[in-house]
């Protein structure tokens, strides 16, 4: 483990979590491999019972903002991520497909929170892969854009107002999107 590394869980805080492709190679985005980390990222959140904030999938990287998970470590539960995205991806031959670490940053408060998201939902347009962040379609900014629902379940204004009022199908007013 490397010195200096130090991982505060148990805070009841958001983590913003990154991981690289080995080498920072674009594994991702071979073989549809956007979606697949989305499906995965999915099956993880349900399993392990953690909320997904927002996501972006890069060619060579992703990025979330998760809570902790109820079952297991998060660490343990970005393994599990790793692993199954791995599986389905890797290429005969392949060393590996992750690097082995992640960075991980504390998010303590709201305006953080919105600083992430901006951060991740422009991501994209900075590295001149779409025009706007609504292009790229493996992220969560539609999301807070429409109220879109895609694979991964997004807990945001709309999914509580989905959650308080199932009967109608978006709320009066736009939320935060995180881009204003």
């Amino acid at each position: 483990m490397p010195t200096g590394l130090i991982r505060y869980q148990h805070t009841g805080n958001f983590h913003f979590v990154t991981f690289s492709c080995y080498k920072r190679e674009p594994l991702l985005a071979a073989s549809s491999g956007h979606g697949i980390f989305e499906q995965e990222l999915e099956k993880v959140r349900q399993r392990h019972g953690f909320v997904v904030a927002g996501y972006v999938v890069m060619p060579e990287h992703g990025h979330v903002l998760v809570s902790e998970p109820r079952t297991v470590p998060l660490s343990a539960a970005l393994q599990v991520l790793k692993q199954q995205v791995s599986r389905k991806l890797k290429r005969p031959g392949d060393i590996r497909f992750w690097q082995r670490r992640y960075y991980d940053f504390n998010v303590w408060n709201h305006d953080k929170t919105v600083e992430k998201l901006k951060y991740m939902h422009r991501n994209p347009v900075r590295r001149g892969l779409v025009p706007t962040p609504q292009d790229w379609p493996w992220s969560s900014f539609r999301h807070y854009l429409t109220g879109e629902m895609g694979t991964v379940e997004i807990e945001s204004h709309w999914t509580t107002w989905r959650r308080e009022h199932p009967q109608t199908s978006a709320p009066p007013t736009l939320p935060n999107t995180g881009e204003g």
